[in-house]
């Protein structure tokens, strides 16, 4: 937990650019912007704050509509398997904080794209590639070094670069079994379908934790996430042929899976409930903005002395 804390600091303090994904599974939220329908001339009679957020998911709303009528507008929000918008709290951003990759989550409601062998690997490739990727790597490997948690890699610089590499393939093997290989020919969907508003927050802290035992097959049904947990277990082997006989024996190899566990857990559950607390920001912004153009609306309004 030590490196995920450290993580999620750094990704508070940081944002990066979104990077594109030839998919339409990971959705970037909209930006804190004003809708075109909150001008300064419409926005008197607004008397509360409710009023205006009604207005503004009406807004969003009728915009949604417009754009799927004419589709040379481009869309400010989502659609779902129905071709409505899909709610703020609902749409998985590409990039959270705008840094940490989001890339195999699915936005609650939405169709996403049909997995495969050729799609699993473009995802696990800019997964395991991704340039959080190489600064999460490097704050973990730092720790494990100030920590000496495997002595017989040394200390210093030659220390550091060997918790790097090691680092590196474990992460590296974990993703692409998971993500690709045993994926792909098991045919489970690991990605993460979030649960979304609606269910209470411990069920959807329940349902965040069974995600490590449950993935979807490429028909959508609830099956053993074989996959996730067989690559873990392989990852671990694997390591064994690149780490010390010191940290490779049962009761390390076992810690090192539960923090694997623990740490997709904590991951998954930002992923989960991210979107509850930017969309409450988004529509904070939007009626702070409302309310200000109202403000200057008024003030216009009153005649000079």
């Amino acid at each position: 937990m030590r490196c995920f804390t450290a993580f999620l600091c750094l990704s508070i303090a940081v944002c990066g650019r979104a990077a594109a994904l030839p998919s339409t599974d990971a959705i970037t939220l909209v930006d804190a912007v004003t809708p075109d329908e909150f001008r300064a001339d419409s926005l008197s009679g607004f008397t509360s704050s409710a009023d205006l957020r009604l207005a503004i998911d009406s807004a969003e709303n009728s915009r949604a509509t417009l754009e799927t009528a004419n589709p040379q507008v481009a869309p400010a929000a989502p659609l779902d398997g129905d071709a409505k918008p899909i709610p703020l709290e609902l749409q998985q951003p590409k990039r959270i904080l705008g840094f940490m990759p989001n890339f195999r989550s699915v936005s609650s409601g939405s169709k996403p794209h049909p997995p495969g062998w050729k799609y699993n690997f473009t995802v696990a490739t800019r997964q395991s590639t991704d340039y959080s990727s190489f600064v999460f790597l490097g704050i973990t490997s730092l720790t494990a070094e100030g920590m000496n948690m495997h002595p017989s890699l040394g200390k210093g610089i030659g220390g550091a670069w060997a918790y790097t590499w090691r680092g590196f393939l474990d992460k590296s093997d974990n993703t692409y079994l998971s993500a690709w290989l045993l994926s792909s020919a098991l045919h489970e969907d690991t990605r993460f379908y979030a649960l979304g508003t609606g269910h209470s927050i411990p069920m959807r802290e329940l349902y965040v934790i069974s995600r490590q035992a449950v993935a979807r097959t490429y028909g959508g049904k609830q099956t053993p996430n074989i996959a996730g947990l067989g690559a873990k277990v392989l990852t671990q082997i694997v390591s064994r042929t690149y780490y010390p006989s010191s940290a490779t024996t049962f009761p390390v190899l076992a810690t090192k899976f539960a923090y694997s566990a623990m740490r997709d857990i904590a991951i998954t559950s930002i992923r989960e409930f991210y979107p509850d607390a930017a969309a409450h920001f988004i529509r904070k912004h939007r009626e702070k903005v409302a309310r200000m153009a109202q403000h200057d609306n008024d003030a216009a309004d009153v005649p000079a002395p």
